[in-house]
Parts: structure tokens; C-alpha cells; sequence
């Protein structure tokens, strides 16, 4: 009969036990393989428009209308340019969170948009969606006085039948998400400026403090459901974590779907890069696999 000493024993129970660790690690990797797999072709499925920037302006992919226009304001979309035509806005290589992106270095007139048609699934009974990108700048140091939009999306203004994000005018800013449905129900008296009114205030949700810093790369993501219904709800993520949400929106949202656009970099000076739209809200482990992906949306189109 062998006969082990305590050592012996010590050692060979420590090998066991670290064989089983080995295993249990190897199981638990290939796990959030599969989980991160799984979220990837959810996503695939449910995208509607990517611009990554690596190869120009275009979109990567797109449902509707793949090319950027710039126009000198709202009212004059007849005289759309196809392309970036704004000297304040470069598209640059190696600027981008992976590979290229968009540089904008100062605030001036003129627009820059993808039409909505399509690459936003706008529905007029029961509307969903989300909304991802990735921006880099210091608000305190980068922005210049007044609000800034990264991103605004709608048919005529950012009070009327809007989705965005924005910066608040003032050090320190905040990061806000506004979901504000059409004016003439919510705001059917106006009286001075909207974004100065209690009423718009209670349809935004915010982040004081915003996780931004020159250098580094905050992953946004708008996520919303049921607007045009009576229990409408957004929700802003911002790497990955919930950091507010709405519930309850039924103002309606009307759209004249062919004059709605997915305006870019309202005011804003900074980075931004990855633009991605889905035809649905995500889960939150599709969000964050989606905040994970090593190179981008690229990955889930393979």
C-alpha cells in the first residue's frame, strides 16, 4: 500500500485544487464566449445604420440612405450637399476609438445629418429603439458657452418630436437625455425659451459629474420602447452602466418621416466615433457587449 506524508498530501491537494480553479476558469471564459456570441448575432439582427468613419463619411451599413449631407441650416435642404462640407468638422485617421472618426473643433452654422428614413425604425403606434456611439473630449476645457448636442435626432427641433443627448450650457455640465415628444401637446401655450421651462426639464434625464476626460472614450447609448404609446421609457447608458431612465412618456411622437435626420455634433467640440441604430431597445447584456466589442461594430457584421 502507498503511503503519502502530510506534504505529499498538502501538495497533492493543492494541485487538485488548482486543476479544478484551471477548469472552472476555462469554463467560465468560454461561457461569456458563447453569451458574447449569442449578444453579437442579436445585434447583427436587430442593426439598422453603422458609420464607423474608417473609410469616409458613408455609412458601413444602412437600411435607408447611407450618405451624409451638409446643409447650411434646416430650412434649406434643397441645398444639401452629399459629404462632409463644414470646415469645423474633419474626419481624421487614428483619431477615432477604433481607427478613424470625426474631429470637431469649433462651433459654427450649418448641419451635418443621415437621413432617418429607415436607418431609424420610427413606428407611429409602438416605437423602439436604441442609439450608440462614442464620444472624447473635457467638457469644462473642449466646449464653448451654450448647450451642445453630440447628437439630436427629429423632423424640426430638439423640442418637438426629438431624441438626443446633450451638455448643458454651463460648468459644470451635465449630460442629459432628452426624449420630448410633439410641442403642441406637451407645451401647447409656450412662454419663453422651451429649454428653459419646468416642463421641458421633467422630460430629460441627466448624469452630473459625466464620465468624460481629454484622452479617453465615453460609449453612449439611448435606449428606448413604446414611445407613441401611453408607457413610453428611455434610458441613458453610459459605459455600459445605467445611468437614468424615463418611464411613462405619452406625449405622442410625429414625424414627418422624410424631413427627419440624425443631425451630428450640434455645437459640439470633440471626438466621436462608432455610430450604430437597432430597430429595438437592447438587454443590458446586449449592451454591454456591445460596449465591449474589441474593434467595434465591425465585429458583429463578420
Amino acid at each position: 500500500m502507498r503511503t503519502y506524508t502530510t506534504k505529499s498530501l498538502a501538495l497533492i491537494i493543492s494541485l487538485s485544487i488548482g486543476l479544478t480553479s484551471c477548469k472552472q476558469e476555462t469554463e467560465k471564459k468560454e461561457n461569456e464566449k458563447i453569451t458574447q456570441n449569442n449578444a453579437n448575432l442579436e445585434l447583427k439582427k436587430a442593426l439598422t445604420f453603422y458609420a464607423s468613419f474608417d473609410n469616409g463619411v458613408t455609412a458601413d451599413f444602412a437600411l435607408g440612405d447611407a450618405e451624409m449631407y451638409t446643409i447650411p441650416n434646416r430650412k434649406a435642404v434643397d441645398s444639401a450637399k452629399v459629404g462632409l462640407h463644414k470646415p469645423d468638422i474633419k474626419l481624421e485617421e487614428n483619431k477615432g476609438k477604433f481607427g478613424s472618426g470625426l474631429v470637431f473643433t469649433e462651433r459654427s452654422k450649418g448641419y451635418v445629418y443621415y437621413p432617418s428614413a429607415k436607418n431609424i425604425s420610427y413606428d407611429s403606434i409602438n416605437w423602439n429603439g436604441a442609439i450608440s456611439f462614442w464620444l472624447s473630449l473635457d467638457p469644462a476645457k473642449d466646449l464653448e458657452p451654450g448647450y451642445c448636442d453630440p447628437i439630436q435626432i427629429t423632423d424640426v427641433s430638439y423640442n418637438d418630436a426629438a431624441i438626443w443627448v446633450d451638455f448643458t450650457k454651463e460648468n459644470p455640465r451635465d449630460f442629459r437625455l432628452g426624449v420630448i415628444g410633439d410641442r403642441n401637446v406637451w407645451n401647447p401655450n409656450p412662454e419663453g425659451p422651451d429649454n428653459e421651462n419646468p416642463i421641458f426639464n421633467k422630460r430629460l434625464t441627466g448624469v452630473k459629474n459625466p464620465p468624460f476626460g481629454t484622452g479617453q472614450w465615453t460609449h453612449i447609448l439611448i435606449n428606448f420602447s413604446g414611445l407613441n404609446t401611453k408607457e413610453g421609457k428611455a434610458s441613458l447608458y453610459m459605459n455600459g452602466e445605467l445611468k437614468g431612465t424615463r418611464e411613462n412618456i405619452d406625449t405622442p411622437f410625429t414625424w414627418e418621416l422624410d424631413k427627419s435626420n440624425i443631425y451630428l455634433g450640434l455645437g459640439y467640440i470633440g471626438l466621436m466615433d462608432e455610430l450604430s441604430i437597432y430597430n429595438r431597445s437592447l438587454t443590458d447584456k446586449e449592451i454591454t457587449a456591445l460596449y465591449q466589442l474589441e474593434n467595434g461594430v465591425h465585429s458583429i457584421l463578420k
